[in-house]
């Protein structure tokens, strides 16, 4: 995997007539925590430009990914966005709002003329004809397509991230660990400094979840706000996609590209005039200073290990300690009969709406089909299994499953929580986004506890953002989860960068050559 990878990248390189030995600035570019805002300042002084960067990242990938293994395809034509917006600049000297930003998709993700598996043998050669509509507009704003990252196959698992055609990621934090699941490889990639930003999409955990494991922040906006068009879905009434980076600046500036309405998803219908044209406007360092923030103590104080709760008690005071009022043990009435069977099995219906509207092929229309070609992981393979035969709600009900604007439990949920946080006048709730640490990679199943992503926001709707909280037995990340009202992004990133601003927990892993 290693020497392939470092074919691919020695081919991109090679297609603007640079090879392998890549073009090293007269100062060499540290990659380490590069965020948007300096990469375009260096772009305007000229200390380095797009096809620089793009080698200098591409360069750390082959140097650094073989133990990792959260890439799983170079884009062979991210030197060439590269010198097209390098010229570009020449001429017009101006910078588009994410001009020359090397940026790592998820693997079910539509990009044009790039894989895009699923993680799955099922799709292991297929190659969209167009982007998603996410795509499109981040390209159009200037970001160049780095890589293609490893998931956890069809994103089944929260747990951990394998997959038939990427194999398994790992924790770059320890290699031992696991990055959670099913956006891994972005998380691992963007921790270890691959690119500058990263995709991943989130049905009950999958960028909180990762984002936490690798002192990454990330962001579960509002159902609606963002387009799922041109992704592999998991069960669409709770899929989101969302950025995934070192700094709730860079993901904030990545978020507001992504935010619009798409005819091809009818959700994002319920966001028009409910969103904003300038986010950034919300990254206000005092943010906390006067807010009320709610402790949710039926989630942080649910079998927490010992070192979460000392890091999450430390966060509370640091939440005061910067300006918050902290409004302790905020109880939801109602909160544990309204959290369950929230979960409704629609892959089925789901993924073949896919296949028949992207993949267009006679052989792949079913789940059958895509049992009947198989996987290498057991896990997927069961869950295939298990999803080919439910409809419905994963307990019986005779509820309706239905989007989060209509179905009579997700609103009675959202409700109760919203209720109580207009009472209290809170500004948003906090618990941990995980109460446990990494799970060891041979244990993960066993080792999986404590992850709260999956109670509220996948089913209420809500937004919910994870920003780094610090790290146990020294190393392993733990993030802080940050739950507000439906389209209250702008509430979220200034209580999110304040804290994120007067912690500075965010470190690099230390990876071994």
């Amino acid at each position: 995997m290693k020497r392939l990878k470092f074919i691919l990248i020695c081919t991109a390189l090679i297609a603007v007539g640079i090879g392998c030995q890549a073009p090293k600035p007269s100062t060499p570019i540290d990659l380490t925590e590069l965020t948007i805002s300096d990469i375009h300042a260096a772009y305007l002084a000229g200390t380095f430009n797009s096809q620089k960067l793009v080698a200098a990242y591409l360069e750390r990938i082959a140097q650094f990914d073989g133990d990792i293994n959260a890439i799983t395809t170079i884009n062979q034509q991210a030197m060439v966005m590269a010198k097209g917006l390098d010229e570009e600049y020449e001429k017009t000297k101006m910078l588009r709002p994410f001009h020359g930003i090397p940026i790592i998709i998820k693997d079910n993700i539509n990009t044009r003329n790039l894989l895009t598996t699923g993680g799955s043998f099922a799709l292991k050669d297929f190659v969209p004809d167009e982007d998603a509509f996410i795509i499109k507009k981040l390209v159009d704003a200037g970001a160049i397509i780095l890589a293609k990252s490893n998931m956890a196959e069809w994103a089944f698992s929260p747990m951990h991230t394998e997959s038939a055609t990427g194999g398994i990621t790992r924790n770059p934090y320890n290699l031992d660990h696991v990055p959670a699941g099913s956006s891994g490889g972005t998380a691992a990639s963007i921790a270890a400094n691959f690119a500058t930003i990263g995709l991943g999409t989130d049905t009950g955990n999958s960028i909180r979840g990762p984002s936490s494991h690798c002192a990454l922040v990330g962001f579960r906006t509002t159902l609606g706000l963002i387009s799922r068009g041109g992704i592999i879905p998991l069960f669409l009434r709770n899929d989101v996609v969302g950025p995934m980076g070192r700094t709730v600046e860079d993901a904030t500036r990545t978020m507001e590209i992504m935010v619009g309405y798409d005819p091809e998803d009818q959700l994002t219908l319920n966001s028009q005039g409910k969103t904003e044209t300038n986010y950034r406007q919300f990254l206000i360092k005092e943010g906390l200073q006067g807010s009320k923030i709610g402790v949710l103590r039926a989630l942080s104080e649910n079998n927490i290990d010992s070192e979460v709760k000392a890091l999450f008690d430390k966060a509370l005071r640091d939440l005061e300690s910067l300006g918050a009022v902290v409004v302790d043990s905020v109880v939801i009435p109602d909160f544990e009969a309204l959290r369950q069977n929230q979960w409704c099995a629609t892959f089925r219906e789901d993924v073949e709406t896919y296949l028949a509207t992207y993949v267009k092929r006679d052989t792949m229309q079913t789940v059958e089909d895509i049992i009947r070609i198989g996987t290498t992981s057991q896990f997927a393979k069961a869950r295939l299994i298990a999803n080919s035969t439910k409809n419905a709600r994963w307990q019986n009900d005779d509820a309706e499953c239905l989007d989060v604007y209509h179905d009579t439990r997700r609103i009675a949920f959202r409700a109760a929580i919203e209720k109580v946080m207009d009472s209290l006048q809170l500004d948003a709730m906090v618990y941990p986004s995980w109460n446990h640490p990494p799970a060891r990679i041979d244990h993960f199943e066993e080792e999986y506890k404590g992850d709260n992503n999956q109670v509220i926001s996948p089913h209420t709707g809500q937004p919910a953002f994870t920003v780094p909280m610090g790290y146990l037995q020294g190393t392993l990340p733990v993030g802080l989860q940050f739950l507000g009202r439906m389209y209250d992004e702008p509430t979220l990133i200034k209580l999110a960068y304040s804290y994120e601003q007067g912690t500075t927990h965010r470190r690099s892993p230390i990876l071994i050559k």
